[in-house]
């Protein structure tokens, strides 16, 4: 019964290789667990909050099709018309009334991706290595179409590196490979994630900070052609010494009183951060706004629109680069693809 920790992945430069290892597609959805017993479903994720709310055409589908009683660990995707994983469709689905979430769930319904089996009926299967609840994964999910689909698994290396490089366009977050002979670990680093990283120069315009008052993130904008600033995203997970570093760095670049900011007041043109999360509301999105003078470098995977779609790496503070230079024309564009061909199914939701 839940709540149980997911077992997670930690990054890799390079894919492992080597007899032992099972290579899947990495999904960028909502990584979940399902927990079915008869009639009672219930969706959490990766912190183990409960999302079944905010999927109902899911949970239907799972009630229908899974086994009486069954743990899975997956994802949970939504595919838009194009075939293309679209995240921004997942976050608008976290939303506190529920006539909104049904008409979401009307519009661009969910798909479920399984990559794993932790319990059927009475057994438990998470002490079992990965290449036996895999075999008994597939038996589960054997002839599943719709919104219920079982992730592709290659013992090819060349196999993952080609879905590394062709379907990055369709919203694929990279290559996971986990040992046939690992079993199922909750909350501990023990799969591989091999994932696209790219750099960028981007202008340092705020911060947020911890509630020790050290610096916790920064806000990243990046110009557009017409020399808007845009917010695209934050760099975080500093070390002690680079928060350190950073309070030193920043401090000459807050702006004095009545001074202007392209993210602030009623002239801002550009996209601005702030709203509150999601994830947990009431907490506080304010930003302390700098002046936009400082460049900093940092290493992103994919782009989610026009901003990043997970927190940056911070990698150097580049004193030599003027932050108006920093634009759009800078980041690699990859020209997009349809992932039916990973699930073996056209591209819709739940039915």
């Amino acid at each position: 019964m839940p709540p149980v920790a997911p077992m997670l992945a930690k990054a890799v430069r390079e894919l492992p290789v080597g007899e032992r290892w099972y290579y899947e597609p990495k999904w960028d959805g909502f990584r979940s667990l399902v927990f079915k017993d008869r009639d009672e479903l219930e969706l959490t994720s990766r912190n183990e909050r409960s999302l079944t709310r905010y999927f109902p055409e899911l949970t239907s589908v799972l009630r229908r099709e899974l086994p009486e009683r069954c743990v899975l660990d997956g994802e949970i995707v939504i595919v838009d018309r194009s075939g293309r994983l679209d995240f921004d469709a997942l976050l608008a689905r976290i939303h506190p009334a529920a006539s909104r979430v049904a008409e979401l769930a009307e519009s661009t319904p969910a798909s479920y991706v399984a990559f794993d089996l932790l319990a059927l009926g009475e057994t438990n299967w998470s002490g079992e290595a990965f290449s036996a609840r895999r075999v008994a994964l597939e038996r589960v999910l054997a002839n599943r179409r719709g919104a219920l689909a079982c992730t592709p698994v290659s013992r090819d290396p060349a196999q993952a590196a080609e879905w590394f490089a062709r379907f990055e366009g369709g919203g694929l977050d990279g290559v996971i490979a986990k040992r046939g002979d690992l079993a199922y670990r909750p909350d501990e680093r023990v799969m591989a994630k091999w994932k696209h990283e790219r750099t960028a120069d981007c202008v340092v315009a705020g911060l947020r900070r911890d509630e020790r008052g050290k610096v916790a993130s920064l806000l990243l904008g990046l110009y557009d052609r017409d020399g808007v600033l845009h917010h695209v995203g934050v760099a975080s997970a500093f070390s002690r010494a680079r928060r350190d570093e950073l309070a030193d760095r920043l401090a000459p670049l807050g702006l004095a009183l009545g001074e202007a900011h392209p993210w602030i007041g009623g002239e801002a043109r550009g996209r601005r951060p702030g709203g509150e999360s999601r994830w947990g509301r009431g907490r506080d999105a304010a930003f302390e706004p700098l002046r936009p003078e400082l460049v900093a470098e940092v290493a992103y995977d994919h782009l989610q629109g026009d901003r990043f779609r997970h927190a940056t790496q911070l990698r150097r503070l580049r004193e030599d680069r003027l932050a108006t230079s920093c634009g759009y024309a800078q980041l690699e564009v990859v020209p997009p693809t349809v992932l039916s061909e990973l699930l073996g199914r056209p591209p819709g939701g739940a039915t």
